[in-house]
């Protein structure tokens, strides 16, 4: 029986040109809703047996012959809530596409936070040039040799910034979730296009139950958990207390996870000296958002994780989970729904 598989993302024609190149007895159908807004024909659905999609989901009853869902988002917390998610069909995220930006973009947030840019965009959009003495009290960068990193979220993206942090003698701390019994029911293999490997360097890696050692040493903490039931506003205000004062916040996860009313009155107090945000918990950020003006904050509209190379890397876990499901294995990325991720 050749496998069905079905799109609902506009991809370029290409990346079907080579998935049909590579996989000739799969049976490939687009329907991309972004652009026409129709749904698959009925008979289509019933027929699928990988749904390759972003925020589309059918009812499971109309979808009987799916073996698995590919999603195009590493986050799992828009699909709870719907019947696919309370079915018993498996779901891969797209997870691992982009530790190498994402760590990127945490390093290159807290050079730019250490270096003073928030406050020297603002002198170059007010076109001011300070004197000597206000560069030297205002503008002179915090050391990063020395200086802890705090990683809420230690996986595959943690292990990509601790591999970068190294060479700046930057120390790092990960905290991440162990509770063995989770794993229980779903596969542990996870695609990672990351250059660290499993190496976790120099990194000290502690269980979640410990988060408030790991904050109370932080002078940089990036957040880059999931969004689930457990770390919905994890980092609130009694957690933004525990970091050194002067410390500075990168939240690259998901709005929702990182208290914005405490942050911004402990940015505004001088208690924490700045902060990179990527995610918010209104998305677009509208344009009467504080944030846009808060002194000392990079804003960014939501792209720490886009990749280069996306469109080679999406193809090769589709690819791959294709595969697995003509064979009867578990699908890499698989959510584990216990976890919520």
């Amino acid at each position: 029986m050749s496998l069905v598989y079905l799109s609902t993302l506009d991809l370029p024609d290409a990346w079907f040109d080579e998935l049909a190149r590579r996989l000739p007895e799969v049976r490939i159908h687009r329907f991309p809703m972004g652009s026409s807004g129709v749904a698959p024909e009925p008979e289509l659905l019933a027929r699928a047996h990988l749904l390759h999609t972003s925020d589309w989901f059918p009812d499971a009853t109309s979808a009987p012959a799916l073996r698995g869902i590919q999603l195009d988002t590493s986050g799992v917390d828009h699909v709870r809530g719907t019947s696919l998610w309370a079915s018993d069909v498996p779901i891969a995220t797209l997870g691992g596409i982009a530790p190498v930006p994402m760590a990127e973009y945490a390093l290159m947030s807290i050079l730019e936070l250490a270096h003073r840019m928030p406050s020297i965009h603002r002198l170059r959009d007010e076109r001011a040039w300070p004197g000597a003495k206000d560069r030297l009290a205002d503008l002179t960068p915090r050391a990063i040799a020395g200086a802890t990193v705090g990683i809420v979220g230690y996986g595959r993206i943690g292990r990509e910034i601790s591999r970068l942090a190294a060479p700046f003698g930057l120390r790092v701390l990960g905290v991440r979730r162990t509770d063995e019994s989770l794993a229980a029911g779903s596969s542990a293999e996870k695609f990672d296009t990351g250059r660290a490997g499993g190496v976790d360097h120099t990194a000290g890696v502690v269980p979640l139950e410990r988060l408030d050692e790991v904050l109370t040493q932080s002078d940089f903490l990036v957040v880059v958990v999931p969004l689930t039931d457990l770390t919905r506003g994890m980092i609130g205000p009694e957690q933004l207390d525990r970091l050194p004062e002067g410390a500075y916040v990168i939240n690259i996860a998901r709005g929702g996870i990182v208290d914005e009313s405490a942050l911004r009155e402990r940015l505004r107090s001088g208690r924490l000296a700045g902060a990179a945000l990527d995610v918010f918990d209104d998305e677009p950020l509208p344009a009467s958002s504080p944030w846009w003006d808060e002194p000392g904050v990079l804003v960014t509209p939501h792209v720490a994780g886009l990749a280069p190379h996306y469109h080679s890397q999406t193809l090769d876990l589709v690819v791959e989970n294709l595969n697995r499901i003509a064979e009867g294995r578990p699908l890499l990325n698989e959510v584990n729904r216990v976890a919520g991720y």
